[in-house]
């Protein structure tokens, strides 16, 4: 199936699979690619490090890792999500370069991404790891470690957990509505992508299970628990004295 400019195949997925494309922006939205190269501590008002802050106040944690965790896990899953979806139901992947792909940092979750013109790719494993991975997470994990304590296995974690979860929401989408084909698919493209160096050894895949092996931190947020596939079967102790990250 072509890719339509609206892709409107992706709308009955919800909304971390959505993405406006066309027309014109409600207003002046960064590039992720600006987003991921201005991300230097002493940069103000750079989008990333104003969406970790939206996020911990959102969650009422003083732990400024903990919503950069939080933060990274929920854009990689919105990415993985559009350019999975894609992939699985089209065939087909819109280019998602970061230089062309615009985001809010101040939406609500899901992020909210904007595409101005949809571009035809092949909707190989391939193609999705340099897409998303070599073209999104990279850079958005170095510009998140220039000022967060964040561990390389902890971001690793978070971009598989990310795209196991969308294979799975994938997978029983399809399921639901009679398409077997799409969910093997889905399920054949994260694997494929699960064993790529850069997410390799980060969990254990069954079908579209994942348990990974690694922590996102979300443990310590104020009411908090463990994640499904969080590595620990309960929450950690944590420090009884919270540190700003």
């Amino acid at each position: 199936m072509n890719l339509d400019p609206d892709l409107v195949a992706l709308r009955p997925l919800g909304a971390f699979f959505g993405l406006r494309t066309g027309g014109a922006a409600a207003g002046p939205l960064p590039t992720l690619a600006q987003t991921y190269a201005d991300a230097s501590p002493d940069k103000g008002g750079n989008p990333l490090t104003f969406r970790v802050h939206k996020v911990a106040s959102a969650l009422h944690t003083r732990e400024s890792r903990v919503a950069a965790s939080v933060a990274h896990q929920g854009l990689a899953a919105r990415l993985w999500s559009v350019a999975l979806g894609c992939a699985t139901l089209y065939g087909r992947l819109p280019d998602l370069d970061a230089r062309l792909l615009h985001w809010d940092a101040d939406a609500a979750a899901p992020d909210d991404l904007w595409l101005p013109d949809v571009r035809p790719l092949p909707g190989d494993a391939p193609t999705l790891a340099d897409v998303v991975l070599h073209g999104h997470l990279e850079p958005l994990s170095a510009a998140l470690r220039v000022r967060h304590r964040l561990a390389p296995g902890l971001l690793r974690g978070n971009a598989a957990s990310a795209l196991a979860g969308a294979a799975r929401e994938l997978e029983r989408w399809a399921r639901r509505h009679g398409r077997t084909d799409p969910a093997a698919r889905a399920r054949d493209l994260a694997a494929e992508l699960l064993a790529h160096p850069l997410l390799a050894g980060s969990g254990t895949l069954t079908g579209t299970g994942f348990r990974r092996r690694s922590c996102c931190l979300y443990y310590r947020v104020p009411g908090g628990g463990v994640c499904g596939d969080c590595c620990f079967p309960s929450a950690p102790r944590s420090s009884p004295r919270a540190t700003s990250g």
